[in-house]
């Protein structure tokens, strides 16, 4: 009985120390723009916050930048970090922002499991903020690709006209 015991102890701690390195490996990457949750909240409004640092969702319909058509650049709303280009946006019917694709090395993935399925998870390469999420129901004689970005998570600054 004593060795029974022994090995379910033993199992147990093996088991926990697993986990925790796991845990461990799976930390997030360094990011060239790194605050802290403080200085985050300071300088993003609620929403943006919401959005970019807990990885929240903006209700569809409700951001400004779905009408935008004009030339010009969308940056990230933390860093200024330059993401997509108007002429790659699309209109998909959804209710957010969307794109073919982003500007080169401009963003990062990862994965989401949060609805109970995997999601692959977009973030702005600079500071890590969460901006949406990248399907493949996009336009097919692109990319096929669509990212579907949180207005929040993002400024327009359009085009210099010449």
């Amino acid at each position: 009985m004593k060795n029974v015991l022994l090995a379910f102890f033993a199992m147990i701690l093996i088991g926990c120390n697993s986990n925790a390195q796991k845990k461990q490996s799976s930390q997030s990457p360094e990011f060239k723009v790194s605050k802290t949750e403080a200085e985050w909240k300071r300088e993003l409004t609620p929403a943006q916050f919401t959005v970019l640092r807990k990885a929240g969702t903006e209700r569809p319909f409700s951001s400004e930048l779905n009408n935008i058509k004009e030339p010009g650049t969308f940056v990230c709303a933390a860093c200024g970090n330059e993401l997509y280009l108007t002429k790659h946006k699309f209109e998909s019917g959804t209710g957010w922002p969307s794109f073919d694709r982003p500007l080169e090395g401009a963003v990062s993935y990862g994965a989401d499991s949060k609805l109970g399925f995997e999601r692959d998870e977009v973030h702005c390469a600079d500071c890590g903020g969460h901006l949406g999420h990248v399907f493949d129901d996009g336009p097919r004689a692109t990319t096929g690709k669509r990212h579907c970005i949180n207005g929040d998570a993002m400024k327009f600054i359009p085009a210099r006209k010449k």
